[in-house]
């Protein structure tokens, strides 16, 4: 954990908001982190464990990713404690309360995470407005259904590609977290020509040597089931996914998966994050000092977001693909390429590009004239 959570740093947090309703089962917290470019875009993650400090760090990646997509959007997030698979009503009331507690912090818009979905954000319409990432049937961009992070995450390895020496037919690749990331990223890699060999939940590993069948894998997550249930593959525990030899590796589950302790299990050459802060910097740099090449979350996993914002000044699905397509590219190919010829991580280049964009809007702040 970063001290600079303990008390702030120049970016931020703006805001830490706790929200607490004891009649409903009711707890959650807020991070504003940084609005200087507008306000605060970020998903309501929910999840029995969260802390205020994941909830700062996931809000600050999203500081940091909204500001390298060239977002007119600050960064934030939500966490929203509870379990994800409770009953639905109980969930809508959850739901619907921390939106009403909040409704009057309009640096933040509300859009979906980890255990929320397009249904969650439209009972947050409902209550409030404020929010991205809704069904179609109330004039929303579905993300989750459309892949719009494993869209842009496909072209991410395109790009990646580029500077590694093996091509996109027949590249075995891995899944950390077969969820609405997970399949979409792997729909779109096997539909390139890439090979699924492993992919995982939390309740365990499936693998297979010669490739998995993608729409089967999600056809069973669509009856609840787990990918331990396809019926074609080696039955693991969910941690064993690491250890999975393959070409490309991608993290699309929880914060800190990869870390200094585990990271010389990973047998790939290149990994795309993904979800957000899934791996610590110390672990990034071990894997750029074995030669692996790992692309950040803020840039791998822009597409949700970027659609999201479209979608929040009206615009089309297809729209929002294109301009997923064209900033992901842009900026994969020019992290890489400033990481190559300056010899620093992808990681410090990826900062140091957004840091410039968001210094520029800070600098445009009235705060500055005192």
């Amino acid at each position: 954990m970063n001290d600079i959570f303990s008390f702030g740093d120049e970016l931020g947090p703006l805001k830490i908001i706790h929200v607490q309703e004891p009649a409903i089962g009711l707890k959650g917290i807020l991070v504003v982190d940084n609005v200087a470019k507008g306000p605060s875009i970020g998903g309501v993650r929910m999840a029995a464990d969260v802390t205020v400090e994941e909830c700062a760090r996931l809000a600050r990646a999203m500081t940091f990713k909204n500001a390298a997509a060239g977002l007119p959007y600050g960064g934030g997030k939500a966490v929203l404690m509870g379990d994800p698979k409770m009953p639905k009503h109980e969930k809508q009331i959850l739901i619907r309360g921390f939106a009403n507690a909040l409704k009057e912090v309009e640096q933040y818009i509300f859009a979906p995470d980890m255990g929320t979905d397009e249904e969650c954000m439209a009972w947050v319409k409902d209550e409030i407005g404020r929010v991205v990432g809704l069904p179609r049937e109330v004039g929303g961009i579905p993300l989750d259904e459309i892949g719009a992070t494993g869209w842009g995450l496909s072209h991410v390895v395109d790009v990646a590609l580029e500077f590694c020496d093996f091509n996109i037919e027949g590249t075995r690749f891995a899944v950390q977290g077969f969820g609405a990331v997970g399949k979409n990223v792997s729909k779109f890699l096997s539909q390139d020509g890439a090979i699924a060999v492993a992919v995982s939940d939390s309740t365990g590993t499936v693998y297979n040597p010669d490739g998995l069948d993608i729409k089967k894998l999600i056809a069973l997550k669509a009856e609840g089931k787990s990918v331990t249930d396809y019926p074609d593959g080696e039955k693991r525990d969910a941690g064993a996914i690491i250890d999975i030899e393959c070409d490309i590796w991608i993290p699309a589950a929880r914060p800190d998966v990869i870390h200094e302790d585990n990271v010389h299990r990973l047998n790939t050459k290149m990994v795309v994050e993904g979800a957000n802060i899934p791996v610590t910097q110390g672990a990034e740099k071990i894997l750029h000092d074995k030669g692996i090449l790992c692309v950040p979350d803020f840039i791998a996993n822009a597409g949700g977001v970027i659609c999201a914002a479209m979608e929040y000044q009206g615009a089309s699905q297809s729209a929002a693909f294109a301009t997923i397509e064209e900033k992901l590219r842009r900026n994969t190919r020019e992290v890489l390429q400033t990481a190559k010829q300056e010899k620093i991580l992808p990681r410090e280049a990826s900062l140091n590009m957004a840091r410039k964009r968001i210094d520029r809007a800070m600098s445009f702040r009235r705060w500055n004239l005192f």
